[in-house]
């Protein structure tokens, strides 16, 4: 083990030393702020620090586990084994007088110095010997960060050559940059954790498909990418007393708590006219609409259906629209047309509305789409661009199963969303 080493300079040097630190200091400033993803931001922050400060650079992340996140050399035609990232041996318990100079990082101490090559004896300080001896040893710079007094993470930044000895104003440089540092990962963490507790409760929210003979089913729901709030999307498939499956995709406007809630309670109240009442779709979504007018101040688009026929006899998509983008029938052979008949105003704007009902025989072999403007609304973007996107994958895709179908067209069409998306296909067998 070895003290911070400090070498004499002229004035000039000791400037463009304060200079570059600075310079340092504003772009860690700029990499931490840019990014609300751990694993992320390690990465960046490694690439920073290689050549300035070292020659090379791995960065840990402290989770359920630890993770090696990052590792960076100064030399690009080196060779970085496969093997390098992923979780390490559990350090339990981590000891701070350990030989390990990981073990100390994880338990606390730095930023330090180390030399000692001594030998480790715990499986995290042979994985972290490991890779030195892959990558070269000299001196290491072990640097915690910390946040809410935790230890999140690491950087091991190793120098692999004698000339650089390590300075006080380096070492004072790194804990300012692992300071900043620590706060953006504990901003990471807290965003992360708020966005996976909202999409679990949404989540919770959408009903498990029932198993149908008269047709196939498949949804999904995928969030936002850049959002940690709950929304107002979701689907239903209600078998009705007479034996018909009842079929919703809708969305409730607004993007927080109360959409996600209010979208709950219109779920439930379509549900019981639904299966009160026996009537076409219409008049179920006029028994809604006047329903919210006395117990909702949001207002909704949704598709509403009913499932006739089956069990031998044509299969028939009986529904209305109230102010949704329209169902996508897709043909066996990828032909498609968009259902735009029965469109109504949206839900919750008051008035005793006329709706209209619609219906179409589904072919056999065809699949219906029902889907939230998530699925097609890009900003900046006409809307029409995203529809002819969707009839284009629709029909890539035709001919696979109602799952793999849903699964291809968020693989294709979810990267740039900017809302929830909703998807249900629906397969004539």
């Amino acid at each position: 083990m070895s003290d911070a080493e400090s070498r004499p300079g002229s004035a000039g040097e000791d400037e463009e030393r304060s200079l570059s630190g600075l310079r340092l200091l504003a772009e860690a400033g700029a990499v931490l702020g840019s990014s609300l993803d751990p694993d992320d931001l390690l990465h960046r922050l490694a690439r920073l620090t290689v050549p300035e400060l070292a020659d090379w650079c791995v960065a840990d992340y402290v989770g359920e586990h630890v993770r090696r996140v990052a590792v960076v050399h100064r030399d690009p035609g080196v060779e970085l084994p496969d093997d390098l990232l992923g979780t390490l041996p559990d350090p339990e318990p981590v000891d701070p007088a350990s030989s390990s100079p990981l073990e100390r990082m994880l338990a606390g101490e730095g930023p330090f110095v180390f030399t000692d090559r001594s030998q480790a004896t715990s499986a995290l300080g042979q994985a972290h010997r490991e890779l030195t001896e892959t990558l070269g040893t000299g001196t290491e710079i072990l640097v915690p960060l910390r946040a809410r007094r935790r230890v999140l993470g690491g950087l091991v930044l190793v120098r692999t050559t004698h000339d650089r000895p390590v300075t006080e104003s380096e070492l004072v440089l790194l804990q300012d940059l692992a300071h900043r540092a620590g706060l953006a990962l504990d901003n990471a963490r807290l965003y992360s954790a708020q966005r996976d507790a909202a999409q679990n409760f949404q989540r919770a929210l959408l009903p498990a498909l029932p198993d149908l003979k008269q047709v196939e089913l498949a949804a999904r729901y995928a969030p936002a990418q850049e959002n940690v709030e709950v929304g107002g999307d979701w689907y239903d498939v209600v078998v009705l007393p007479d034996g018909a499956p009842a079929v919703t995709v809708g969305d409730v406007s607004g993007h927080d708590l109360t959409a996600a809630v209010e979208m709950a309670r219109l779920q439930n109240m379509l549900r019981t006219l639904a299966w009160e009442h026996q009537e076409p779709p219409s008049a179920i979504m006029r028994r809604l609409d006047g329903l919210l007018e006395y117990f909702s101040a949001h207002t909704a688009t949704a598709v509403y259906a009913r499932l006739n026929g089956g069990g031998g006899e044509p299969l028939t998509f009986h529904w209305t629209n109230a102010g949704h983008y329209p169902p996508l029938l897709v043909l066996e052979d990828g032909t498609s047309r968009f259902l735009e008949e029965g469109y109504d105003v949206l839900l919750g704007v008051g008035g005793d509305w006329d709706r209209a009902d619609a219906r179409v025989e589904l072919p056999r072999g065809a699949t219906l789409l029902l889907y939230t403007d998530g699925l097609v609304e890009r900003r900046g973007e006409e809307i029409d661009r995203g529809l002819i996107r969707l009839r284009q994958h629709a029909a890539q895709f035709a001919g696979e199963s109602p799952d793999a179908l849903c699964d291809g067209l968020l693989s294709h069409m979810s990267e740039s969303s900017e809302d929830d998306i909703v998807l249900l296909a629906l397969r004539a067998p």
